[in-house]
């Protein structure tokens, strides 16, 4: 019998389903795509980009590297959502007066007016996830700290 054939009772019991970090993906991919679209049908914007502008208005100037670390996105997509914002005119990119090659980031006025039309909504979202969670919501706030702080 080839090895990759081998009866399935040889493997240890998995419930996928209960798998937290399984579980947790896949809240968060729901959660994600429910204000992505959102922000796409109104704005035309994709989810890094979000992430690019609302950390640039949280932020003022702000480097493609700073900006790679804060949006939690690869270099490569967090400089195409930058390069995307900054064509349509959203975001401004201000070359770096000592090196050439690197490059800070704001937002443009015309980001600012995007930015003023859709924080409303991420905080109408964010409310309705309150009244969602109610209840549990302090013991998965202490939860998710614990994941974000601890070197997993």
């Amino acid at each position: 019998m080839p090895e990759d054939a081998r009866p399935m009772r040889d493997l240890p019991e998995f419930d996928l389903s209960r798998f937290l970090p399984y579980r947790m993906t896949v809240a968060a991919e729901r959660l994600s795509a429910g204000m992505a679209r959102r922000y796409r049908a109104e704005f035309g914007i994709s989810v890094a980009e979000w992430r690019v502008l609302v950390h640039l208005a949280d932020g003022g100037e702000v480097s493609i590297r700073d900006l790679e670390a804060r949006v939690n996105l690869e270099k490569s997509k967090a400089s195409r959502a930058a390069a995307r914002l900054a064509a349509d005119g959203y975001v401004t990119k201000v070359p770096n007066a000592q090196d050439r090659r690197l490059v800070s980031l704001s937002l443009s006025d015309k980001g600012r007016a995007l930015m003023a039309d859709l924080i409303p909504r991420a905080l109408a979202f964010q409310e309705r996830l309150d009244r969602l969670l109610a209840a549990e919501r302090a013991a998965l706030d202490a939860a998710l700290d614990a994941i974000l702080t601890e070197d997993l």
